[in-house]
């Protein structure tokens, strides 16, 4: 089951793993020893941490990713965030006040959505990766077999009547809803339990 954490305005989860876990998003840049209080009062030992999944690139969703990855958190990336990992290093230069780090493209794994069921099981961990570009085109949700799907900034589903015909988002929702999910974990909207 995954663990919520929030340090900042961003929901981000660790989903344990048999030997580690992976981290679903991260805040902004300079949230890294407000996240390391908050792992710790979750109990969660940042060692631990063994992998990272952005639900996509915006600074809000990777900006201590490159800080992550200096403490030896792997970068998980699939083939859809590949060419946008650095979307928020413009941002973050103009915010000169701000300590951030960059990604370093040496050090991350890029998998497909389609065999991320495989990845995911050699880690222990029950469920799949699968793309939602209707918010930005690296967009990606992560779904548990246990029923948690974190969506990332997807927009929320009640609000899919506000949106009309908008057929990108209703095809992410779809394809959300097909997995059956007993819970939606959003990156900035409360929880949301179906069953």
């Amino acid at each position: 089951m995954p663990i919520r954490l929030r340090y900042g305005n961003t929901n981000t989860y660790y989903v344990p793993g048999s030997d580690g876990g992976i981290l679903v998003d991260t805040d902004y840049a300079g949230t890294l020893p407000l996240f390391f209080r908050a792992a710790g009062q979750a109990g969660i030992r940042v060692e631990r941490i063994k992998w990272l999944l952005a639900t996509h690139y915006h600074p809000d969703h990777m900006g201590i990713a490159g800080d992550l990855q200096k403490l030896g958190v792997k970068l998980l990336v699939t083939e859809e965030q590949k060419d946008h990992l650095h979307d928020s290093d413009a941002i973050f230069a103009r915010e000169k006040r701000l300590p951030f780090t960059p990604v370093d493209d040496r050090r991350i794994t890029v998998i497909r959505c389609g065999d991320s069921r495989n990845f995911l099981r050699e880690l222990g961990i029950s469920g799949e990766i699968f793309s939602t570009p209707s918010h930005s085109p690296d967009c990606v949700s992560l779904y548990l077999d246990s029923g948690e799907c974190m969506v990332g900034d997807l927009e929320p589903y009640s609000y899919l009547e506000a949106y009309g015909d908008n057929a990108a988002l209703r095809k992410d929702w779809d394809t959300v809803m097909s997995r059956d999910p007993s819970r939606i974990l959003s990156a900035h909207v409360n929880e949301v339990v179906l069953k």
